[in-house]
């Protein structure tokens, strides 16, 4: 018999602001929420992280009880998503925020654009 793995994911209302800004002042996890506000949900194995993965865990596991990311299990994979509109209730524009200075820029400083 099989246990089903839980994931603590504190609730909306708890979301701290203090233990977001911890989890996201380490390079390898902004680039983890970067990656899943582009993709929207990945599997923990997609984002193309050369790191061992008990590191990809620690990181994984730092975002999740910081508030910023949610895990869900499907079959034996592990999902993340971005939790973009628990965050957005308790500190509006906060992420977009960091995602629009985390975002490339050209030599002018302005935003780099797909749109050529």
């Amino acid at each position: 018999m099989s246990t089903m793995r839980m994931f603590y994911h504190p609730d909306r209302d708890s979301l701290d602001l203090a233990s977001i800004l911890h989890a996201l002042s380490d390079p390898v996890r902004l680039r983890i929420v970067q990656s899943l506000a582009q993709s929207g949900e990945l599997t923990c194995g997609a984002f193309g992280i050369d790191a061992p993965k008990s590191t990809l865990s620690h990181h994984f596991k730092v975002l999740r009880e910081g508030g910023v990311i949610r895990t869900r299990m499907e079959g034996v994979h592990r999902v993340v998503s971005l939790r973009m509109e628990d965050l957005n209730a308790r500190f509006p524009g906060l992420v977009q925020a960091i995602l629009t200075v985390l975002a490339p820029k050209d030599a002018d400083g302005d935003l780099k654009s797909d749109l050529g």
